[in-house]
């Protein structure tokens, strides 16, 4: 072959292996608001980049050393977390293996044999033995040529998967964190709810004690009395299923911590968390910290690529074969001049009919594209709403505690003034009862919309991709 005829066909084989089928790729479209309907933003909405942010420890923003020391635990001895955790290993692997279709693949061989020969064999020597004993060693090499990009694209579609597998890792590591804080929340409104009942049911106590007074110096009727320890009672019933409700909750943060419930226990909090201070604006990088879209969109970029990996199916797949090595008969040299063999040459594979499988896996391909764009617009949609759902239900929350908080106000000197009315005789008791009724109701009212506001906060800063810092 003339030396400008090899470097021609060096310089295709080359250019060629540069050749990719997938389509160009980029991310799907969708229209996005400037701003949230619910809280100006501060700048465009941007675009999804995958792996490159680690969310903060948002939870710190409550202040409070004992949930920080919950998180940590369920980060090291949550369960789910370890299975998540071994499937990032196993998508990382595996994409390791495609990686190793772009190498050349050599293998070493070495086979000893003691075999006989047919004495009927056709067209054997008369001097040939029974009898052997045989010897071969070498060594294979095969390197796919990738004219048209097929391994290249399935170590992209590969390499993609993995990075959407860690996106998923952080997926079920900030949606435990979430159900986390949420139990703390809730736990720590429930004690609070106990001491609002535990202080009611003193008081009820002492009306109580007020109440046999005065029946007993026929001041008040037994209808009152009876009404003052039907009163009692109810709160005691109430308190009762507060602390079952607790004791759920607390189970369920001990499994999210690796921990038995039958071992686990959370002291009574003493004070109470309070609503961090959200920022005038929040930042419009949302597509940049939550995992999940993050996720969604690295699985429209494997899907891109596979898209190639069918369309390469379609043209002829070239590769590279040698062989080197050696056979020799009972216990010679096999590396002896007489005793080596070797072979190189190209192979090639060009589908001509396959009942339309090609097509169909073409067709395939496109249709998984089609699925994980529109999954993808669901996700960043579905980010939206969980932060404008988030945004208004704390605005709404707060508006709506002010007003609990007066009226909560307003039930205590109810109540006050009509216990007192009733020592100077001048209401009956059903006043006092209702009086009573109304102050505790209010009370816990009260703080079950202060839990609320807590387990919105939580959305909220879970629904940013972890806190509300900016990138």
């Amino acid at each position: 072959m003339q030396p400008r005829l090899k470097c021609a066909l060096l310089l295709l084989v080359t250019a060629l292996q540069g050749c990719s089928l997938a389509p160009a790729y980029t991310a799907p479209s969708i229209d996005l608001p400037a701003h949230y309907r619910e809280q100006n933003s501060d700048g465009p909405w941007h675009s999804a980049q995958p792996a490159d942010h680690v969310p903060e420890q948002w939870w710190q923003a409550y202040q409070d050393p004992r949930l920080n020391t919950l998180q940590q635990q369920l980060l090291t001895a949550n369960p789910d977390l370890a299975a998540a955790l071994a499937h990032v290993d196993a998508s990382q692997a595996y994409a390791s293996q495609l990686h190793a279709g772009l190498f050349p693949q050599l293998t070493a061989s070495a086979q000893p044999l003691r075999q006989r020969q047919s004495d009927n064999r056709p067209l054997r020597g008369t001097t040939q033995p029974s009898v052997y004993n045989s010897l071969t060693a070498g060594f294979a090499l095969n390197f796919d040529l990738d004219l048209w990009g097929k391994i290249r694209n399935q170590v992209a579609a590969g390499d993609a998967q993995a990075q959407a597998s860690a996106d998923d890792l952080a997926v079920a590591r900030l949606s435990l964190q979430r159900q986390l804080a949420i139990l703390y929340v809730q736990l720590d409104g429930l004690d609070a709810q106990q001491q609002i009942l535990t202080r009611s049911l003193e008081d009820y106590r002492q009306a109580l004690q007020l109440t046999r007074d005065r029946y007993q110096g026929q001041i008040a009727s037994e209808l009152d009395l009876t009404r003052a320890q039907s009163q009692l009672a109810q709160a005691r019933a109430q308190l009762d299923d507060v602390r079952g409700q607790r004791n759920l909750a607390e189970h369920a943060i001990g499994e999210l911590v690796g921990q038995p419930a039958s071992d686990f226990h959370l002291a009574a909090s003493e004070g109470s968390l309070t609503v961090p201070t959200q920022p005038a604006t929040l930042p419009s990088t949302l597509l940049q910290r939550r995992p999940d879209i993050a996720a969604a969109e690295r699985r429209v970029f494997a899907a891109n690529a596979a898209i190639g990996v069918a369309k390469a199916a379609w043209y002829p797949d070239f590769s590279l074969s040698g062989l080197i090595g050696g056979q020799t008969q009972g216990s010679g040299n096999v590396l002896a001049a007489s005793n080596r063999f070797w072979a190189l040459g190209p192979l090639m594979n060009l589908p001509i009919f396959d009942g339309g499988r090609l097509d169909a896996q073409e067709r395939q391909a496109k249709a998984e594209f089609e699925e994980a764009s529109a999954h993808y617009r669901s996700q960043v949609l579905r980010a939206v709403r969980e932060v404008e759902d988030s945004l208004a239900q704390l605005r709404d929350l707060h508006l709506q505690s002010l007003d609990e908080q007066a009226a909560a106000h307003a039930a205590q000197q109810t109540q006050s003034l009509a216990t007192h009315s009733y020592e100077a005789g001048a209401v009956n008791y059903l006043d006092v009862v209702s009086a009573q009724t109304a102050a505790l109701q209010a009370q816990r009212q009260v703080q079950t919309l202060r839990t609320r506001q807590l387990q919105a906060s939580v959305q909220l800063l879970t629904s940013l991709g972890g806190g509300w810092g900016t990138l």
